[in-house]
C-alpha cells in the first residue's frame, strides 16, 4: 500500500539513483510525482499475454493511470509476449484503440473521458511487442536476449494468461535463469500470478510447490484485484484511525456481518471458463475472503506487508472450515433480468453449474467466536452491489415497551466499495412530536462529495507496490492454502455427493435457500435493491 517504506523499497529507491539511460526527449518525459510519492525504480514489465483481455482492460490503463500521475521511472520498458508475430506499431495502436474507447464508456471501469496525449505517447515508446510460444525455450531464450540488454537489471514478469500456462511459464523462467536476482542486491526479480491459483487444496499446494521451486516466496506476487480498489484498502483506515470503531469491533458488540458481490451481468461470453469454475471457486476463497481479512484481522503493529500479511494469515487460519450444510448453490434461469444460464454461449444445456453461491462462516478466535460471517456473490441479481454491512447486537427494547415502537432498526455500518464509494450507518431517533415515537434514519458519506473522482482500474496501487517491493496488498501461500482448506469439504463433500444447484430468476434477489440459510439463525439478507438515501 506504500504507506511505510519498508527496506526493499528504500533499496529500490536508491536503485533509482543509479545512472539509467533516460529518455530525454522533452515531450516524452514522465510528469512529476504527486507531493510525498516518489516514481517507482526504473525496470522492464514483462507482460505474458499481451493480446489478451486483461492487459487491454486493466493493465494498459493502470499504466496509462501512473503515467499519468509521474509514478513510473523514464527508464521503464514494458514487453509484451504472446502467440503471433505482429509488429510493435500494431500492439501499441490496438491498446490505444482500446483505451480511448474504454475512456469514452461510462459504464467502463476506466472512465476517464479524453485521453492524456502525452501520458499515453509516454507509455507507447515503452511499448515492444515479441512474439513467442509460453511453453517453447525459444522464447525464453530470446527474451534472456532482450532482458541482458536492459540497463539496471530489474524485471517484473506479469502472467496475464490462462491458468494453464502458469506452471510451464515459472519453470521456463526459472530454467532459463532469468528469475536469478543479482547476488549484490542490485536488479530485482518479481513474478505476478493472477487468479485461479489453484482450482481446490491439492492443485494450489502443488502450484505453490512448483513456483516455489524456482523462484523465493519474497519474489512471488499473488495478485488479488479487489484488493487495489481504494475503498477496500480504506477498510484499515475506517477500523483503526477512528476511536469510534475499533472498541465495538468485537463480538460483544456485533452481531453479524454480510459481505456481499452481487452483479447485474450474466457469464458475458465467458461461458467455458464459468463452466469450469462455477462462482464459488471464483469467488469465495479468494475475493470474498480477503474482504472477510480485512474486516476480521486483529490490528498489526505496523504497516510493514509481513505485518498486516500476518494477521490476515491468522484470520485464514481461523476459519472453521465450511460443510455443505454452510452453502447454498443458485444458478440464475430465464426472467426479467434476460435468458437464463443454460441458454448462454458455450454453456451446456444440463449444465449445473453454480452463478450464484452464499455461506455461513465463522472465525474462531476470541474476537469472533459465534458471530457469523455471511458471504454471497452471484451474476444476474437486483443490483450491482459490493459491500460489507456490520451489523450491530439489538439494545434492550424494554425501555421503549409502553411506547408505539414495534421494533427498533438494527444498527449497520455499512462500507459501499462498488459501484457507489462510501459508508453509510442505519440508526434510531425520535421523529418529530409529543409521542415519543421512533424512526429509522441514516447518516452517509459519498468519496465523491470529498475527493476528486478519477478513473482507477483497481491494478494502479498492486501494479506500483509490486515495483516498490511492498507485498502488503498481495497472498502469501500459506494464506492461499489456507483459504483453500477452509472450502475444501465443499468442493469434495466426504458424503451426500455434489451441492444441489436452486434456480433463481434473472434479475431476482437470488435462490429462496439463501434467505432459508439465514432465516434459520433469525436472520434476512439486506436487500439488493434498495432506494437511495435522498440528500437534503
Amino acid at each position: 500500500m506504500s504507506t511505510t517504506p519498508n527496506t526493499a523499497a528504500s533499496d529500490h529507491a536508491a536503485a533509482s539513483q543509479r545512472p539509467s539511460c533516460k529518455v530525454s526527449a522533452s515531450p516524452h518525459d514522465a510528469p512529476a510525482s504527486p507531493a510525498g510519492k516518489r516514481p517507482a525504480p526504473p525496470c522492464t514489465l514483462v507482460i505474458f499475454g499481451a493480446g489478451g483481455d486483461l492487459t487491454r482492460r486493466l493493465l494498459t490503463p493502470a499504466l496509462y493511470n501512473l503515467a499519468v500521475d509521474g509514478l513510473l521511472d523514464n527508464a521503464m520498458k514494458i514487453v509484451g509476449v504472446n502467440h503471433g508475430e505482429r509488429e510493435t506499431s500494431e500492439w501499441r495502436e490496438d491498446l490505444h484503440k482500446s483505451l480511448q474507447q474504454f475512456a469514452a464508456d461510462k459504464a467502463s471501469t476506466f472512465h476517464a473521458g479524453t485521453l492524456d496525449d502525452k501520458a499515453w505517447d509516454w507509455v507507447a515508446q515503452r511499448l515492444e511487442y515479441m512474439a513467442g510460444e509460453f511453453e517453447t525455450d525459444d522464447t525464453f531464450t530470446k527474451l534472456k536476449q532482450k532482458l541482458d540488454a536492459t540497463p539496471g537489471g530489474n524485471v517484473i514478469f506479469y502472467l496475464a494468461v490462462s491458468a494453464r500456462f502458469f506452471k510451464p511459464i515459472v519453470e521456463h523462467l526459472g530454467k532459463a535463469g532469468l528469475l536469478k536476482e543479482g547476488g549484490d542486491g542490485s536488479g530485482f526479480r518479481r513474478l505476478v500470478i493472477e487468479k485461479p491459483f489453484g482450482t481446490d487444496l491439492a492443485s494450489a499446494r502443488d502450484l505453490n510447490a512448483h513456483v516455489l521451486s524456482y523462484a523465493k516466496e519474497s519474489q512471488v506476487y499473488r495478485i488479488d484485484h479487489f484488493l487495489g480498489k481504494e475503498t477496500v484498502q480504506s477498510i484499515l483506515a475506517v477500523r483503526f484511525a477512528n476511536a469510534l470503531f475499533e472498541p465495538m469491533w468485537r463480538r460483544e458488540y456485533i452481531d453479524s456481518v454480510q459481505i456481499t458481490a452481487a452483479e447485474t451481468i450474466g457469464v458475458e461470453g465467458r461461458g467455458k471458463f464459468y463452466e469450469q469454475t462455477g462462482a464459488f471457486r471464483d469467488m469465495l476463497p479468494n475475493h470474498l475472503f480477503q474482504l472477510l481479512g480485512m474486516v476480521a484481522m486483529e490490528p498489526p503493529n505496523s504497516f510493514d506487508p509481513e505485518a498486516v500479511r500476518d494477521k490476515k494469515a491468522e484470520v485464514f487460519d481461523a476459519i472453521q472450515p465450511l460443510t455443505p450444510n454452510d452453502v447454498v448453490f443458485g444458478q440464475y434461469e430465464k426472467g426479467p433480468a434476460g435468458v437464463g444460464y443454460r441458454e448462454e454461449p458455450d454453456v451446456s444445456p444440463g449444465s449445473t453449474t453454480e452463478t450464484y453461491a452464499a455461506a455461513r462462516v465463522f472465525v474462531e478466535n476470541w474476537r469472533w467466536a459465534g458471530v457469523p460471517f455471511y458471504l454471497r456473490t452471484g451474476k444476474r441479481l437486483a443490483a450491482r452491489r459490493t459491500e460489507i454491512s456490520v451489523q450491530l447486537k439489538p439494545v434492550p427494547f424494554r425501555l421503549f415497551r409502553d411506547t408505539p415502537v414495534d421494533a427498533l432498526t438494527p444498527n449497520v455500518l455499512t462500507l459501499r466499495i462498488d459501484p457507489a464509494h462510501g459508508t453509510s450507518f442505519d440508526f434510531n431517533v425520535k421523529t418529530p412530536g409529543p409521542v415519543m415515537q421512533v424512526g429509522a434514519v441514516q447518516s452517509s458519506f459519498d468519496y465523491g462529495d470529498f475527493f476528486a473522482e478519477r478513473a482507477n482500474v483497481g491494478y494502479e496501487t498492486l501494479l506500483y507496490d509490486c515495483m516498490l517491493g511492498d507485498e502488503t496488498l498481495f497472498q502469501r501461500a500459506d494464506s492461499i492454502e489456507t483459504s483453500w482448506c477452509a472450502v475444501d469439504d465443499v468442493l469434495h463433500p466426504r458424503a451426500g455427493g455434489a451441492l444441489p444447484v436452486h434456480g433463481y430468476a434473472a434479475g431476482s434477489e437470488g435462490p429462496a435457500q439463501a434467505d432459508a440459510l439465514l432465516a434459520r439463525d433469525g436472520r434476512a439478507w439486506r436487500p439488493l435493491k434498495r432506494e437511495a438515501v435522498q440528500k437534503k
